[in-house]
């Protein structure tokens, strides 16, 4: 049955498992604790609490973004089975789809905010061209490891090696016993 009854108060399990998918939800989409406590209405602790409870595996949190991808669906897949957190990849007509439906200013601002999200991450997996890796690195300022999948400027769709990505992000993924400053956690 949906409703438990506690008490005078009558519960529906369907309403409290609503809320913990969309919690979990816009927490894999990169949202902070805080943002995603915002927008369900709950307290930041209580975000963090779930979290805590439902922990398997303690890692670097790891953020990937790559275009022009032919393998979409298939990497997303691998990516979210390995516990990626943040994913962001594009076919080539979605990347320019990206740019073409945006003003300059939507653009930026849109820009921006990704850069900042994927800034909360240890490492950034960037798949792409030399100079898209390259750029990535010096706007990220953090650990990026590119994945190489042509020089620029690339044009058609690329197929990446899912099984190479994936030893990446287990290796990468590796609790290397630091905080994101690179203190010792101890």
């Amino acid at each position: 049955m949906d409703l438990i009854r506690i008490g005078d108060k009558l519960i529906s399990r369907r309403k409290i498992n609503s809320i913990l998918e969309r919690i979990f939800e816009l927490r894999c989409q990169g949202f902070s604790q805080q943002e995603t406590a915002r927008q369900v209405g709950v307290d930041r602790s209580f975000v963090s609490r779930l979290e805590t409870l439902g922990e398997v595996r303690r890692g670097r949190r790891i953020a990937v973004v790559g275009f022009p991808v032919a393998n979409k669906a298939e990497l997303e897949n691998m990516l979210r089975q390995e516990g990626v957190e943040y994913i962001l990849l594009l076919t080539d007509a979605e990347r320019w789809d990206f740019v073409r439906q945006k003003s300059g200013l939507e653009l930026l601002n849109q820009l921006m905010e990704i850069v900042a999200r994927v800034r909360d991450y240890d490492v950034v997996i960037i798949i792409g061209s030399d100079y898209r890796i390259k750029v990535s690195e010096a706007l990220l300022g953090r650990e990026v490891v590119g994945v190489e999948i042509g020089s620029s400027p690339i044009k058609g769709d690329r197929e990446v090696d899912v099984e190479g990505l994936r030893a990446l992000v287990r290796q990468l993924g590796k609790d290397t016993g630091k905080d994101k400053e690179g203190w010792d956690k101890k």
